[in-house]
């Protein structure tokens, strides 16, 4: 049974490009915020103190199921 929340394709993109920018973050301010502020709800996101956005231990296992394809181990 499916029970993870959808993800529209802009945020799929935007967990996406979180995982290309690796520990520097992405700022605020972007196109996508609203997408990064909607995976921070989702708890695959976070904000940090700075403004910037940083992807969770979740956001890397929602990256590798849904946009690599990879099995969860």
């Amino acid at each position: 049974m499916w029970n993870e929340p959808y993800l529209e394709t802009c945020c799929r993109s935007a967990l996406h490009r979180l995982t290309l920018v690796g520990p520097g973050g992405r700022p605020a301010g972007l196109a996508d915020q609203p997408c990064l502020e909607r995976l921070s709800r989702m708890g695959f996101a976070l904000r940090r103190p700075d403004g910037s956005f940083a992807i969770t231990s979740a956001g890397v296992e929602r990256h590798a199921s849904e946009i690599l394809k990879r099995r969860r181990a």
